[in-house]
């Protein structure tokens, strides 16, 4: 029996064009019930990254593809095919990396191998949406002497941040920052240079500010009006918005905020033309504010979202979904008197009619730090098999 760990060092989410760092570690443990130990023979050891692409066949229409060549090396278990038994299409794969060949562990002893590769900039972000899925995962295979191949799967998350790869490192090394008391590789020093300016872009882009005011109105008058800062966030920021109701011609009596994504197919993979879009709705707001003259609202962007991309097949896009519920008779009918006496009473109508109406504010979502993404991760940054 010999154990196999994977362990990312970083945690489990990259930026496109980041290099992944993964440890692997052979171990044939020494159990201190067992009566005798043997040696233990391994024949090889692969390593390898891809993208499995997942549709839903309710809604899109893909292309038939060429798989007879996939198909014939499943069939043959003494072949490397990471993406043996997954669902959907391997749309991306990174060379095959041989770790060893042909190691011999002794009870109780253990080898670790570090694995590294560049993740491809051209590749989609993963996405777990309703219509489509991109899953990215290190595939690690290794065979025993005239036993079957066996898989280790290591799940990750990619985020996409556009403009990274054209972006070209200065060629002088002296005028880059650097540690003088720390030894870098070139390839480590290139990865971390590229994290610094994704962090830089990124604050670039989400910390300009400018006020944007919204009339909101409907057929019969001004309700109010709506204030934003910005329309550019990062996911893990907050979403938030001022209402100033008190220059309004009609009541509003209540409103709700949500924050959506909205995720489409494009046209020429939709399975039925004009096919209506799926929306997922990641934070809301509700409130009554009849009589108020100002609020206000506060939506976090979770970090496990994804940030808005597009790709041939699907497209995800980020909105505001108001909609506002106003009154359809005057302010001064809102309200009746419960009482002639001295004390007055007020209450509210019992019926009254309304009018009802929505309106979307598009937004645009980016990515953050993927280290600050990896504390909420789904994925573990372990991961282990025994064989």
């Amino acid at each position: 029996m010999i154990e196999v760990v994977a362990k990312l060092g970083r945690g489990p989410v990259f930026l496109a064009g980041e290099v992944l760092e993964c440890v692997i570690t052979f171990t044939n443990p020494l159990s201190a019930s067992s009566t005798s130990a043997s040696s233990e023979m391994l024949a090889w050891a692969s390593a390898q990254i891809h993208c499995q692409f997942h549709a839903s066949e309710n809604r899109v229409a893909l292309p038939p593809s060429d798989g007879s060549k996939h198909d014939v090396q499943a069939e043959n278990e003494t072949v490397f095919v990471p993406n043996r038994g997954e669902r959907g299409q391997c749309i991306l794969s990174t060379p095959p990396k041989i770790l060893f060949c042909d190691l011999r562990l002794d009870p109780g002893e253990s080898k670790s191998y570090s694995y590294c590769e560049t993740l491809p900039v051209d590749g989609p972000p993963s996405f777990r949406g309703q219509s489509v899925k991109y899953v990215y995962k290190l595939t690690i295979g290794c065979q025993r002497v005239n036993s079957p191949i066996k898989l280790l799967r290591v799940p990750f998350r990619v985020l996409v941040l556009h403009g990274l790869k054209d972006y070209q490192f200065p060629q002088d090394e002296a005028v880059a920052p650097s540690n003088p008391f720390l030894e870098e590789e070139e390839g480590l020093k290139k990865d971390s240079r590229l994290a610094d300016l994704a962090t830089e872009l990124l604050m670039v882009a989400t910390s300009r500010r400018s006020l944007h005011l919204y009339n909101i109105s409907n057929t019969r008058g001004k309700v109010g009006t709506f204030c934003i800062f910005k329309t550019v966030y990062k996911i893990g920021e907050d979403v938030i918005g001022t209402f100033n109701f008190s220059e309004g011609d009609i009541p509003c009596l209540q409103f709700s905020v949500s924050l959506q994504t909205e995720e489409s197919i494009q046209e020429e993979f939709q399975r039925r033309r004009g096919q209506p879009v799926s929306f997922t709705v990641h934070a809301r707001h509700q409130e009554s504010c009849l009589h108020t003259a100002q609020s206000s609202f506060s939506l976090p962007i979770p970090l496990s979202s994804t940030p808005g991309f597009t790709t041939n097949i699907v497209s995800l896009k980020w909105r505001l979904h108001f909609e506002f519920v106003t009154s359809g008779e005057s302010a001064g009918t809102c309200l009746v008197r419960g009482s002639q006496s001295e004390a007055v009473t007020w209450t509210g109508l019992e019926q009254m009619e309304v009018d009802t109406f929505s309106w979307d504010l598009p937004i645009k979502v980016l990515p953050t730090n993927p280290i600050l993404a990896s504390y909420v991760s789904q994925f573990s940054s372990t991961n282990s098999i025994t064989i």
